[in-house]
């Protein structure tokens, strides 16, 4: 049996403007540049007035496919006679950015970014090690398969059949499994020590193998990865030193040389690379008391819509015939026009956004930025803030997931600035910002031998007035990524 209901929803639709805006609100600095080139390039209505010279005549960009739009074309060309063309027109003299966002002086020279040298990669250091030896054709071959199929770690997580398939499918070379592990072996001999591992243990006896092999602490090294090394990753000291016959001393000598070792042996020319550049958004100085906030001028693009566009426009609209074809070439040069008006726009509101949002977490954490001291940093919640701006939690959210402030105490992601209350047995609100930070002082000086235990360290903040229970300071430790105490153990 059919039943006819009727209901009723609220939806709420954003417009193509507002999506354009929320996406460009969470592009952080380093990459907002290639999200203008990219503007840029699809929409020829669109121009960089800092790369325009005047002297030059302007683009026309013919190679535009005039298909390549993204935007709503619901409108009918019957429409244009509705276009206005003053809404489009711009002085060319006024900056609407950099004389409303101006750096008050703050020199791009203090923001230089540092490059970053010029190296060559693990993969390309292991070929050139393999290029050194005098091998056949055939093993080659296998060498560079081996090579190509390491992890970044240095780690070869592949099963040996798998490369003899892919030697055989993809470059025609017919080899044994037997001599792609023979070849595995040579690979494992090259530098950094531990490249061409399969596991951690393995990766560990690699490296202990290619010291002195007549050192007993070394030889007992290498016992203890061969068949105890859960017992020592797990810390489990009294174990080792009963079932190897050894003293504490010897024990010492012993993990100390284990520890030594690279368990990931990819990673050591690599650091470099995988270092991703933070260009701060914002910038705040202390001038005698008194912060100055100012956005990075990379914020602020001079964009303007291009004037041979407005021309133009301005030419069809006064057509005295308008055919088919003509309002074709309207309602394409609106489309381009509209493009870049709602992306001057969005660039304009996200400006404004960011300096409102940085500017209320300054108020807000006035006495931190001064001092640049923890212990300053008030319990602060998205809702605060989103409440000073009248905006939502959600537009300050990605605001401060994706931005950074640089200050004299350094830079910051404006996330690490927000932080739950915590109440003092005098009934004060302090950030738990400070608790950790205390908890962090009192790790760091213990005595190793005898790590605090989350109980102790729940009594010792009892004493300092902070009154939280024992799964807090678990939650608090694991946040801060510090072991428990067992694991933090030393001998």
């Amino acid at each position: 049996m059919l039943k006819q209901n009727l209901q009723q929803k609220l939806l709420q639709k954003l417009s193509p403007q507002q999506i354009q805006f929320i996406k460009l609100l969470q592009v952080p600095t380093v990459s907002l540049d290639t999200r203008i080139k990219e503007e840029l390039e699809e929409n020829p209505a669109l121009e960089d007035m800092s790369l325009t010279n005047i002297n030059e005549p302007e683009e026309q960009y013919p190679d535009r496919d005039p298909d390549d739009d993204n935007y709503d074309s619901d409108h009918e060309g019957g429409e244009m006679d509705e276009f206005n063309i003053d809404d489009y027109l711009q002085d060319d003299s006024v900056n609407d950015y950099g004389s409303r966002y101006d750096n008050n002086g703050d020199d791009d020279d203090d923001r230089k970014e540092i490059p970053i040298a010029v190296q060559s990669s693990f993969f390309e250091n292991l070929q050139a090690q393999l290029d050194l030896l005098p091998l056949s054709d055939h093993d080659f071959a296998i060498g560079r398969q081996i090579i190509g199929s390491l992890d970044d770690d240095g780690y070869l997580r592949r099963p040996i059949m798998s490369l003899t398939d892919d030697l055989a499918f993809s470059q025609n070379v017919m080899a044994e499994d037997e001599e792609v592990e023979d070849m595995l072996k040579v690979i494992q001999s090259f530098d950094p020590p531990g490249v061409g591992a399969r596991t951690l243990q393995e990766c560990l006896l690699i490296q202990l193998r290619r010291k002195d092999a007549n050192d007993p602490i070394i030889k007992k090294a290498i016992l203890v990865v061969e068949h105890y090394l859960e017992e020592f990753t797990r810390k489990h000291y009294d174990k080792l030193e009963k079932s190897l016959n050894m003293n504490s001393d010897e024990l010492r000598g012993v993990v100390n040389e284990i520890l030594k070792l690279n368990p990931k042996p990819g990673d050591s020319n690599e650091v470099s690379t995988k270092q991703m550049q933070v260009i701060p958004d914002f910038h705040i100085k202390n001038n005698d008391g008194v912060l100055i906030l100012t956005l990075n001028s990379k914020n602020a693009p001079e964009l303007k819509v291009s004037r041979s566009y407005q021309e133009m426009f301005q030419h069809y609209d006064k057509a005295s015939q308008k055919d088919k074809k003509l309002k074709e070439a309207v309602q394409f040069v609106k489309q381009k026009l509209d493009s870049a008006k709602w992306f001057i726009d969005a660039i304009k509101q996200r400006q404004q956004t960011l300096l409102k949002t940085m500017n209320a977490i300054m108020q807000y954490q006035y006495d931190f930025f001064l001092t640049g001291d923890d212990k300053n940093l008030k319990p602060m919640i998205l809702k605060d803030i989103a409440d000073r701006i009248g905006m939502d939690i959600s537009t300050v959210s990605r605001v401060a997931n994706s931005k950074y402030v640089q200050t004299e105490h350094g830079t910051f992601l404006l996330k690490s600035f927000f932080s739950e209350a915590i109440q003092t047995e005098s009934g004060e609100e302090v950030s738990n910002k400070e608790v950790k930070k205390i908890l962090e002082e009192h790790i760091g000086k213990e005595d190793k031998r005898h790590p605090l235990a989350d109980e102790k360290l729940t009594e010792i903040l009892k004493e300092a007035g902070y009154n939280i229970a024992r799964r807090t300071v678990a939650k608090y430790r694991e946040q801060m990524n510090i072991p428990v105490a067992r694991l933090r153990k030393e001998l």
